[in-house]
């Protein structure tokens, strides 16, 4: 029987709730926004062709899922993983040196705002959203992958997920086991501990803001901590401990002015929008920075020089 009107306003009616968590959803499985986006998309038209089979064996949130992780899973047969600069190599030891040109040719992580998902979301999957997590999830086999987040974020029964991969309960715990095994070695606890955001993490945010449009240095020293770490995709090069990341910085923070810093959030972390001054006085788009924050300082600074990233996060290209 053909569809009607009807049934594609009970479709989406009853189905649109749901696009911003399978937003969340793809994004964890590809790392790429971008990806995700066009993902939901696949995912939408796959279960309206599928709608008029639904029974409602499962629930809705549980079917639309399935179909994500299905189209999700597809999609990685024909991509590599998207990493940033730490998983690709040791830290730089040179940080006085020019950078080397940037690795155009890599599919970058991208960082997810904050803004395309909804808040409750943020807050009841925080953790699974961290930039550090979301990295080390694209190092696992895309089955790996797929187990993990259904077991450990979406919270399906071991059994669910094995009659969904058509495979047994105790293949999937096994799956699950190593999956957790290889997220220790690549992302350490830190990492993945997750802060309730309040007005320290605004504080934090805001000092950083502050020293960087002030070209305040001390005020940098007293925000980074001791192992703090500097990531600069597309760049290969990256910076471990407070000494290599400043001695870096110093020369390139400029003078007060240079810069003007917009904050934001992504990953469920506190972020900026930085612009800096060209030689006409105006003030473009430069690169989206996203911090990770433990025990009131700055653990981790990762800077996408992407200003097509900008629109993403529906900050303006140009300032003035």
């Amino acid at each position: 029987m053909a569809a009607t009107t009807t049934d594609r306003e009970e479709f989406v009616r009853l189905t649109d709730p749901y696009r911003r968590e399978l937003l969340a959803h793809c994004y964890r499985m590809l790392g790429s926004v971008d990806e995700a986006e066009d993902l939901v998309q696949e995912t939408y038209l796959r279960a309206w062709r599928s709608y008029n089979g639904y029974e409602g064996r499962a629930s809705l949130r549980t079917w639309l899922h399935r179909i994500a992780t299905n189209t999700c899973l597809t999609a990685l047969e024909s991509r590599t993983r998207r990493p940033l600069p730490r998983g690709l190599g040791a830290p730089s030891e040179a940080p006085e040196e020019p950078l080397r040109a940037p690795a155009t040719d890599v599919p970058w992580l991208q960082p997810l705002p904050d803004s395309l998902i909804d808040p409750a979301t943020v807050v009841a999957a925080r953790g699974s959203l961290r930039l550090a997590l979301v990295a080390a999830l694209q190092n696992l086999p895309a089955r790996q992958r797929a187990v993990l987040i259904l077991r450990d974020v979406l919270a399906w029964r071991a059994a669910e997920v094995a009659a969904f991969l058509g495979t047994s309960t105790a293949a999937v715990k096994s799956t699950l086991q190593r999956a957790r095994a290889r997220l220790d070695e690549l992302a350490p606890d830190e990492d993945l501990v997750v802060e309730p955001e309040g007005a320290a993490d605004r504080d934090v945010l805001d000092r950083y803001v502050a020293a960087f449009e002030n070209a305040d240095m001390d005020a940098l020293v007293g925000l980074l901590q001791d192992g703090v770490e500097l990531e600069m995709p597309p760049y290969l090069e990256w910076f471990s401990g407070r000494k290599n990341v400043l001695r870096f910085l110093e020369p390139r923070v400029g003078e007060k002015g240079l810069v003007r810093m917009l904050p934001t959030r992504a990953n469920g972390q506190p972020a900026a929008a930085m612009y800096k001054r060209e030689a006409d006085g105006v003030y473009r788009a430069h690169s989206m920075q996203v911090l990770t924050v433990s025990d009131g300082a700055v653990a981790r600074m990762t800077v996408f020089f992407d200003p097509g990233l900008f629109d993403r996060f529906g900050m303006p290209e140009v300032v003035s």
